[in-house]
């Protein structure tokens, strides 16, 4: 059960969960000591990639992703999971529009095999993309802007 006096950071990931996992190293020494860092994969591989980085809990599927969305206070991912039939057709319409109408911040890894270009994107790796989604999280959650 969650303490309602704790603010639910989720990390949603499908396929191995490489982003995810990556994501969860980068926010877990940095988040502010009222957030739980919890995770939610598409499937079971890319839900214990996440927990093996270090989410404190993890679900797997479809409607584990629906209920975590309504309750997160932020969520972070690759750009995918707001896609209907995103991450090669692991996420389902369901899912991208729980992600996409939750009420949480988002910040969102894009990625070229999306399908979806990004206007004002820079063409990064994806590890400084990794690295400035984790800067923006963590300016979300202690009150600032995201650069």
């Amino acid at each position: 059960m969650r303490n309602p006096e704790t603010r639910l950071v989720l990390v949603i990931d499908g396929q191995g969960g490489g982003i995810g996992s990556q994501l969860v190293k980068l926010l877990r020494p940095r988040l502010p000591a009222d957030c739980e860092l919890c995770c939610v994969g598409t499937n079971v591989l890319a839900t214990n990639a996440m927990l093996k980085a270090g989410a404190s809990r993890g679900a797997t599927g479809e409607n584990a992703i629906r209920y975590n969305a309504s309750l997160a206070d932020l969520i972070a991912g690759p750009i995918g999971v707001i896609l209907a039939n995103g991450i090669m057709g692991e996420v389902s319409p369901e899912m991208a529009a729980a992600i996409s109408g939750a009420r949480a911040h988002k910040v969102l890894i894009p990625s070229a095999t999306c399908g979806v270009h990004i206007a004002g994107a820079e063409g990064l790796r994806l590890e400084e993309y990794l690295r400035r989604a984790a800067d923006d999280a963590v300016q979300l959650l202690t009150g600032g802007a995201p650069a």
